[in-house]
């Protein structure tokens, strides 16, 4: 309970600076006095009652198993955004899920697509259901009848032969760790925005992006930076490879299907 108690105190410090406010302002939101709020801050009081964690919960929209749980500090602003909107952040991201879906008129999940144009908003927004609604929709029936999948429109020429401007057809992770070594993905960071890179996550924590394109170096992310990661399933491109450029692109989607399939 010790450990439990000081993670609740760093939370509510945290928090409160967060949303700018003083001892003073958060104690008045709480009903509490300004004494007792100091003294969780400060883990200085035997133990909370469950009512006083409901308030905190309720305020801040985060689980009172968060709260207890998790340094909220280290996790990043995606992250926090995720927690207060319902869904849980383990850093593996094996308990994270999309809930921001839409479905047709049989109930079958849309693919949405988010182009270009749309990146910074996704970014934003990828976890509120109604900015998913905002976004252009698919129904492709060749997709497999598991799994979420989302198309996003690439740009620039870090992964040729995959060239700029294509769309990338791609399935929500639910589990990180189930990913090999260099799976290609759509990453979500807070850092590096909306990429499409090779994946490989590390023992220390950290992500390895890896473009196909030699040109480019390698470069690393720390994981509670990540907000979503959708593996490559496909693509589409409307511009024709050039007759020497054949041969590499064979060779390069046969090693990303032999990523997918270890």
């Amino acid at each position: 309970m010790e450990t439990a108690k000081f993670i609740f105190g760093l939370n509510i410090k945290f928090l409160r600076n967060r949303a700018k406010l003083s001892q003073e302002e958060l104690a008045e939101i709480l009903g509490i006095t300004r004494a007792k709020l100091n003294s969780w801050e400060n883990a200085t009081v035997k133990s909370p009652l469950p009512e006083d964690y409901m308030k905190v919960s309720d305020h801040f929209s985060i689980t009172i198993d968060n709260l207890l749980r998790l340094e909220l500090s280290k996790l990043g602003e995606l992250n926090l955004r995720k927690l207060e909107g319902g869904q849980d952040v383990y850093i593996r991201g094996g308990t994270l899920r999309v809930l921001s879906i839409s479905v047709d008129g049989k109930n079958r999940e849309n693919v949405e697509v988010v182009p270009i144009r749309a990146k910074a908003g996704y970014l934003a927004g990828f976890g509120d259901p109604e900015y998913i609604s905002t976004l252009d929709k698919l129904h492709i029936p060749f997709l497999p009848e598991k799994g979420t999948f989302r198309i996003f429109q690439i740009e620039g020429n870090s992964m040729l032969p995959i060239v700029d401007g294509s769309h990338i057809i791609a399935r929500y992770v639910q589990d990180w760790s189930t990913l090999n070594a260099d799976s290609p993905c759509i990453v979500i960071s807070a850092q590096h925005g909306l990429v499409f890179k090779n994946v490989t996550i590390e023992k220390d924590g950290n992500l390895l992006l890896r473009s196909l394109n030699n040109e480019y170096e390698p470069y690393r992310t720390p994981i509670e930076e990540i907000g979503e990661l959708w593996s490559f399933y496909g693509y589409i491109s409307y511009k024709m490879p050039q007759a020497d450029d054949l041969g590499f692109i064979s060779s390069t989607l046969m090693e990303i299907r032999n990523h997918l399939i270890k």
